[in-house]
């Protein structure tokens, strides 16, 4: 039984608006699988929320319920989706051309998908070089076009009957850059919007309106979107709970599996070299080498942060990190990421290890939308403002306070995520520290 207090939660009562800027192979694999799932056609497989037991108490006492029995959760049945993009076609089109499910699966949830036509987005062609469409928003300032963004939500939330919505960046990765003066506070970032400052990137106008709305906003991309003092601080006064950013899927996901290993045993590592070849819009975006450097500066970090090379410079000092990514169109959505690890051992003798992972990006992409929508619709019901770093487990470049180093280690990340939903419902921290078993 729970030995503190609870965190007061809302009930998950209503609708659930799911709004995605960028209506493309994550989101159609994801809106298509919920519905899927809802009728029976297949399982939700790599989704916490779904699937995964939590511990309570000790080994001992036999407490394992489901992570969706022990925190209310919104019901699938509950989610309504909708969101922007530059291309027209409805989700049911645009998850027929990402080819990423296959067709007669498709096809018995053609009607939902069908239903799903994307508004048009907020785009600027320097921010994403090498693809563009008809369906964008052109009148006025990016304030202009951020109170548009704003109607829209509202629209959304009134004509879907929506008790509560939250937003999830499913869109392209944007061209790499730094924050500057205009980021700094929320009255420069207004006047920027006013002012059509080039620095100002479509996702921070999305992440803006949906803060200005109250709704939370997840990052999937490694953009410079709402990690930004501006932003920040704009959803802390508005208690509006934040994560990001980079979904963690296939080639880095395997580097916070490994590399807490190599660690933990004190194996030191001279190399570490990762290709990948992918097709898809993904793809496309990422041959530009502005968007590349955005998902490289996330690519590159994880293993600087889980080494710590400053404590082990003996194992860690010299690492040779490198990061390729290339279009290969016939891949489609099914990515290769082949690493190439360098490692030595007892003495300093040398040897080697080799993976190849052939992944399908919005397969693994999918549940961890799923998860990120229930999970940040939680915290909001929870009160929980500002950033989420408990959400760390699902990003490759989680956010954290200012000054902090984000965890990267995906078994710490995952003991910090199952802890807060312990901390929630006023059960006690599992430490297994074990020796209560041995008094």
């Amino acid at each position: 039984m729970p030995t503190q207090n609870q965190v007061s939660l809302a009930p998950a009562d209503g609708k659930l608006g799911v709004l995605i800027p960028g209506i493309g192979a994550v989101s159609t694999t994801f809106i298509a699988g919920v519905e899927a799932i809802k009728r029976g056609l297949g399982q939700p497989i790599g989704s916490l929320t779904q699937l995964a037991t939590i511990r309570l108490g000790k080994r001992t006492d036999n407490r394992t319920p489901k992570i969706k029995d022990f925190v209310p959760l919104a019901a699938l049945e509950d989610l309504v989706f909708g969101g922007w993009d530059i291309y027209p076609d409805t989700a049911y089109e645009a998850a027929s051309n990402a080819r990423v499910l296959e067709e007669p699966l498709l096809t018995k949830v053609k009607e939902p998908l069908q239903a799903i036509r994307p508004m048009p987005a907020v785009f600027d062609q320097e921010y994403v070089k090498r693809i563009n469409g008809p369906n964008v928003k052109t009148q006025g300032s990016k304030m202009d076009k951020a109170q548009a963004l704003i109607a829209d939500i509202e629209n959304f939330r009134k004509t879907n009957n929506c008790a509560r919505l939250m937003m999830i960046w499913c869109g392209s990765t944007e061209v790499f850059h730094r924050p500057t003066d205009v980021h700094q506070t929320l009255e420069k970032f207004e006047k920027g919007l006013a002012d059509n400052e080039p620095n100002i990137a479509p996702s921070q106008i999305y992440a803006y309106a949906a803060l200005k709305s109250g709704v939370p906003f997840a990052n999937g991309a490694p953009n410079l979107t709402h990690d930004i003092p501006a932003l920040l601080d704009l959803a802390r006064d508005r208690q509006i709970p934040i994560c990001g950013k980079d979904f963690k899927t296939g080639q880095t996901f395997m580097k916070t599996l490994l590399a807490p290993g190599f660690k933990a045993r004190m194996l030191g590592v001279n190399g570490w070299f990762s290709t990948n070849i992918l097709g898809n819009r993904d793809g496309e975006v990422l041959e530009d080498p502005g968007s590349f450097k955005s998902k490289e500066e996330t690519k590159l970090s994880v293993l600087e942060q889980i080494f710590q090379p400053h404590l082990y410079p003996n194992l860690y000092k010299d690492l040779y990190h490198a990061v390729r990514i290339n279009y290969y169109p016939p891949r489609g959505d099914a990515k290769e990421g082949w690493d190439n690890i360098d490692i030595f051992g007892w003495l300093g003798y040398p040897m080697q290890i080799k993976v190849d992972f052939l992944c399908r990006d919005s397969i693994l992409a999918a549940p961890l939308v799923l998860d990120l929508v229930l999970f940040l619709d939680l915290a909001q019901r929870a009160g929980m403002k500002g950033i989420q770093e408990w959400l760390s487990f699902y990003f490759k470049a989680p956010m954290t306070a200012q000054g902090l180093y984000p965890e990267h280690d995906i078994f710490i990340q995952l003991m910090k995520l199952k802890n807060t939903l312990r901390w929630m419902r006023g059960e006690d921290l599992i430490t297994h520290l074990g020796l209560e078993y041995y008094d």
